[in-house]
């Protein structure tokens, strides 16, 4: 055979090959957009959720594809990407990743019936058919966590940081304080609600203050814990953290980490949604069922 005409075979057969290999339409793209109030390297938050998109589409390639806005605290502003998504019709799935955003799913769901909608941390569907609720039983790993600061506090004493005693965040809390109680009876959690979840500078002060009388271990949840992990840091004590793994930044000080697998629940939404149920049901993260996995740090490790 020479090369002439080896050369057409090569092309007929590559030809037929394309035509046998599965493609992904555009039809067939599951699409999602979702809106958080912080930024997705947050450490907490609004990364665990761009965390769970992420590898969502590392494991679907071409057949997912998803639009991530953050730094949306300002609730109105989130209102009109919310409404801009569903109007457009490109999605089959539009996340409001904040309990704040609660009230504009309410509204526009109603309005945009072939659309589904999930929101947390709450487990609230309105009794619409087309909203998905999330939440996670953040008191789980919390109080594995409180438990083992317990045994490492050497003064009894250990300092809470938290945001607004609301949600997961209380849930985290609580858990912790339960935690520490079941190890050491006798030992001291003081909890400080700063009333904010991004005030960096007000969630340092609480946690000096807590260090300053006598607490020698810290944690805390939402994103304004970067500024309690650097007085740990600062202080050379053990660090307990929440919704995401902050174990690089806490370095040394990093004990261990319950980390929100939001990918568990939202693939079985997808699967839902394809198989044409649109919402409806309500999803909770828990130690049970993968979505809350517990990650060691430096210090723990």
């Amino acid at each position: 055979m020479n090369k002439r005409v080896m050369s057409l075979v090569l092309m007929v057969l590559a030809a037929l090959l394309i035509g046998l290999l599965p493609s992904v339409s555009a039809q067939d793209v599951f699409r999602v957009a979702a809106v958080a109030p912080s930024a997705t390297n947050d450490l907490a938050f609004s990364q665990s959720m761009f965390d769970a998109l992420t590898m969502i589409d590392a494991e679907m390639g071409d057949a997912f594809e998803f639009v991530f806005q953050d730094g949306t605290f300002v609730v109105d502003d989130a209102a009109v990407a919310l409404r801009e998504w569903a109007a457009s019709g490109e999605y089959d799935l539009i996340i409001a990743h904040g309990s704040q955003y609660g009230a504009i799913v309410e509204e526009l769901a109603p309005e945009f019936p072939e659309t589904s909608f999930a929101w947390g941390t709450d487990q609230n569907t309105f009794g619409l058919p087309n909203v998905f609720a999330y939440t996670a039983a953040a008191g789980e790993g919390g109080f594995l966590n409180g438990a083992m600061a317990a045994m490492m506090s050497k003064s009894g004493i250990i300092g809470v940081v938290g945001p607004i005693e609301v949600g997961d965040a209380k849930l985290y809390v609580d858990g912790f304080v339960a935690g520490a109680a079941a190890i050491r009876p006798d030992v001291q959690v003081q909890v400080t609600y700063i009333q904010s979840f991004s005030d960096v500078p007000l969630a340092t002060e609480a946690a000096n203050t807590f260090v300053a009388n006598g607490a020698d271990v810290l944690t805390g949840t939402a994103q304004m814990v970067v500024g309690p992990i650097a007085v740990a840091k600062e202080n050379g004590i053990p660090w307990f953290g929440t919704q995401s793994s902050q174990a690089e930044l806490a370095e040394a000080s990093g004990v261990m980490f319950q980390v929100y697998r939001w990918d568990v629940v939202l693939m079985d939404m997808i699967a839902s949604i394809q198989g044409g149920t649109l919402g409806g049901e309500s999803y909770t993260l828990t130690l049970a069922n993968g979505g809350l996995q517990m990650v060691m740090g430096q210090h723990g490790g």
